[in-house]
C-alpha cells in the first residue's frame, strides 16, 4: 500500500509538470525578456516594422538562422559575447551580414571586430553623440558608457568595402560606440546595452539610437548566450529533464511515504531469536509422523542422519537406566552397556558410535540391533 501511494504521487506530479506551460528562462538583453534588463519592447517594435527577429541561445543556432537569410540580408546581434568560446566566435565570424556586439571582451573583439580595442570601463550616463554618425546624431543624447572603446585610424586610403571607424558617445577620452565597415558588412560595437533595455528604452534618445543602429537588414538574429546555458550546449532555453519537471513537494511527500513504509516494515518484521513452539491446529498420529520423517530421510538418502537420530533417541531413553549423565563419553557408555548386556564392548561401540550405514538394509539392521540392545539393557 505505501509503495502504491508513492507511485501515485510521482505519477500525479509528473502529469502536472507536463501539462503546465513551459517557462522560458531569459537573461540580459534577451528579446524574450519582459523585465527591466530584457529587450522585448525593442524586439516588438522591430517586428511591428516588418523585421524578422529570431532569438537564438546557441552559436550554432545563430549560424543556422543567419545562413537562411533572404535577399534582405541579416544583422547578427551578439549579447554577452564574453560567454562564447573561441571556436564559437570563429564560427560567428564566418556569418555573412552586419554585426552588433554589445559589451564584448577583447577575445570577442579580436574575432568579430578586429579594428576595435578595449581601454577600460566608464559609468553609464547620459552622453552626447560627439560624432558624425547619422544614427547617433538623429538620436541625440543617450545612456551610454560601460566599456571604453578605441579604434586607431588606419594608415592610407580605405580599401574597397571598408570604411574608417566612427567613434561616438565619448567618455573619459574614448568612445562607447564604434561603427565601421569591413568586407562589405557594417560592424557596430556598443560599450553597454543599456539603451536597448525595457527599463531605459523610453529615456532620452535610447529608442531612436537602437532603432537607427538596427534599421538596415530585414532579418535580425539575436544571440543570447546565458551563463546558465552555455552557447554550444545545444539545449533549448528553459529545457528541463523529466525529473526536473516534477515539483519539489512531490519529492518530499514521496520521501515521507518511503520513510513510513520502512518503519512499518521494521515494526511488522519477525524478530530474530529462538524458535517458539506452537500447538498444531490438528492432531497427527505418531505413525504418520514417523512415516513422514522416514520418507524425507529416504528421499534425500540421508542414512547418516537417520542413524544419528536412532542412536540419539536410544541413548536418551537408556542412559538414565544405566545411571549415566547425558554427556557421558563413548568409552564410559560402551563399558556400561557391555556390563548390562551379553554383547561385547567392540560390537556396542560400533553399534552406538560407528560409521553411517552403507545402504538401506544396513540401516534397517542397525535399527533392529539398537532396539534389541535397549530391551536387553532395560530388562536387566
Amino acid at each position: 500500500m505505501p509503495l502504491a501511494l508513492v507511485a501515485l504521487i510521482l505519477l500525479a506530479g509528473t502529469v502536472i509538470a507536463l501539462v503546465q506551460p513551459g517557462i522560458t528562462v531569459t537573461s540580459y538583453l534577451d528579446p524574450a525578456g519582459t523585465d527591466t534588463t530584457g529587450t522585448h519592447a525593442l524586439a516588438d517594435i522591430l517586428s511591428g516594422r516588418g523585421y524578422t527577429v529570431i532569438r537564438a541561445v546557441t552559436a550554432e543556432a545563430a549560424e543556422a538562422a543567419a545562413a537562411g537569410a533572404g535577399p534582405g540580408g541579416v544583422t547578427l546581434i551578439v549579447t554577452s559575447p564574453r560567454l562564447l568560446t573561441p571556436r564559437q566566435l570563429a564560427g560567428l565570424a564566418r556569418v555573412p551580414g552586419n554585426r552588433v556586439l554589445i559589451g564584448p571582451d577583447q577575445a570577442a573583439l579580436t574575432a568579430l571586430a578586429p579594428e576595435v580595442g578595449l581601454r577600460g570601463t566608464a559609468p553609464v550616463r547620459a552622453l552626447s553623440p560627439g560624432c558624425g554618425l547619422t544614427a547617433a546624431d538623429f538620436a541625440g543624447n543617450a545612456d551610454m558608457g560601460g566599456l571604453r572603446l578605441a579604434a586607431p585610424a588606419l594608415p592610407g586610403p580605405a580599401r574597397a568595402g571598408t570604411s574608417r571607424p566612427v567613434l561616438c558617445y565619448p567618455t573619459a577620452g574614448f568612445a562607447s560606440l564604434v561603427r565601421y565597415t569591413a568586407a562589405g558588412r557594417v560592424i557596430t560595437v556598443l560599450g553597454t546595452g543599456n539603451p536597448l533595455t525595457n527599463g531605459s528604452l523610453a529615456r532620452l534618445g535610447n529608442a531612436a539610437l537602437a532603432l537607427n543602429l538596427l534599421d538596415a537588414r530585414s532579418r535580425i538574429v539575436w544571440l543570447v548566450p546565458g551563463p546558465g546555458l552555455p552557447a554550444g550546449s545545444g539545449s533549448p532555453a528553459g529545457g528541463q529533464s523529466l525529473l526536473g519537471l516534477i515539483p519539489l513537494p512531490a519529492y518530499l511527500v514521496a520521501l515521507q511515504l518511503a520513510f513510513a513504509a520502512v518503519l512499518a516494515a521494521v515494526w511488522r518484521a519477525r524478530r530474530l531469536g529462538p524458535l517458539v513452539p506452537e500447538p498444531l491446529p490438528l492432531v497427527v498420529r505418531a505413525s504418520e509422523t514417523v512415516e513422514g520423517h522416514a520418507g524425507l530421510y529416504r528421499s534425500r538418502r540421508a542414512r547418516g542422519g537417520a542413524a544419528r537420530a536412532l542412536r540419539a533417541a536410544m541413548l536418551a531413553r537408556t542412559l538414565p537406566a544405566l545411571g549415566l549423565p547425558p554427556r557421558a563419553g563413548p568409552e564410559e557408555v560402551a563399558q556400561a552397556f557391555s556390563a548390562r548386556s551379553g554383547s561385547g564392548r567392540a560390537r556396542i561401540e560400533a553399534m552406538l558410535f560407528g560409521p553411517a550405514p552403507g545402504d538401506d538394509a544396513a540401516l534397517v539392521a542397525l535399527a533392529g540391533d539398537l532396539d534389541a540392545l535397549e530391551k536387553e539393557v532395560r530388562n536387566q
